[in-house]
């Protein structure tokens, strides 16, 4: 258990600078950006999902945090807060790197990454300027408002730092009992549920990218290495994995129906993925 303490005050700790940079950049724009600059921001989100598979790839989940922030703030698109869910690295990256697994190899799985979180960011944007006629107003303000945070009565540093501290909490909290629960079942009964199961392991190794810390990647790499699941599988869950940012979604973003749709189509995305270069036979 006091490595399970350990391991959430860790990983909660290496996140901070990304959500008070998120915080700092929706509270720069709340408080200093003329409307002009706002519909500047707005409009470069037709980029977003290209920007956002690249940054996505970079072995930090702090990045996925930052993306649900601006989403929640609408800086952001929905394409491009998939194509960072969907690319995001988490611990894989350096596992990768510390077993020696050849560049080639390492390179070709964050490739497919990339393109798969680009091709569904760029696609889901697409379907959401056809669909949807009204575009949705910059909802920095209502952050702030679900947050309680009376940014109008202080700077911007000590709003983004409440913001920061608030989130930073609550990460720890749930980090906590999920690590825990984690401890209890065991790494090795949650391999089990995944082994030798053609399509269903995609499933299930979607199910585990859920997990809304870094074990998830750090578990999945290592089956993989271990031999005890495909690459495909592998890559199911990590496309669904995106560290804490669907802990932080579910925190800043009040829209409750609209989480559970996110959350559904990213683990739609990635196990329909898996399951395809499964059939495919992919060997790397």
């Amino acid at each position: 258990m006091l490595e399970v303490v350990e391991d959430t005050l860790m990983d909660s700790i290496k996140l901070l600078p990304f959500l008070f940079v998120a915080y700092l950049i929706m509270e720069y724009i709340e408080h200093k950006t003329s409307n002009k600059a706002k519909n500047i921001v707005k409009k470069s989100g037709k980029f977003g999902p290209f920007l956002g598979s690249i940054l996505g790839i970079f072995p930090q989940c702090g990045f996925s945090a930052m993306a649900a922030n601006l989403y929640a703030g609408r800086i952001i698109t929905l394409g491009t807060l998939i194509a960072i869910f969907l690319s995001t690295s988490d611990e894989m990256l350096p596992i990768l790197l510390s077993e020696a697994v050849p560049m080639d190899v390492i390179l070709k799985i964050v490739a497919m990454k990339l393109i798969i979180g680009m091709i569904a960011g760029f696609a889901i944007d697409f379907a959401v300027r056809k669909l949807v006629k009204n575009e949705k107003e910059n909802k920095i303000s209502e952050v702030c408002e679900h947050e309680h945070c009376h940014c109008e009565e202080g700077g911007i540093l000590k709003s983004s730092l409440k913001h920061t501290i608030s989130v930073f909490i609550y990460i720890i909290i749930i980090s906590f009992i999920l690590n825990t629960v984690i401890y209890v079942i065991g790494e090795d009964n949650l391999a089990n549920l995944i082994l030798n199961k053609p399509i269903l392991g995609p499933c299930l190794a979607g199910i585990i990218g859920l997990i809304p810390n870094c074990a998830s990647s750090v578990l999945l790499t290592q089956l993989y290495l271990s031999g005890v699941i495909s690459v495909a599988t592998m890559l199911s869950g990590l496309l669904v994995g995106a560290g804490v940012g669907i802990l932080i979604l579910c925190k800043v973003n009040k829209n409750i129906k609209e989480n559970a749709s996110i959350i559904g189509l990213l683990y739609a995305i990635g196990v329909v993925a898996g399951i395809l270069l499964e059939i495919c036979g992919l060997q790397i």
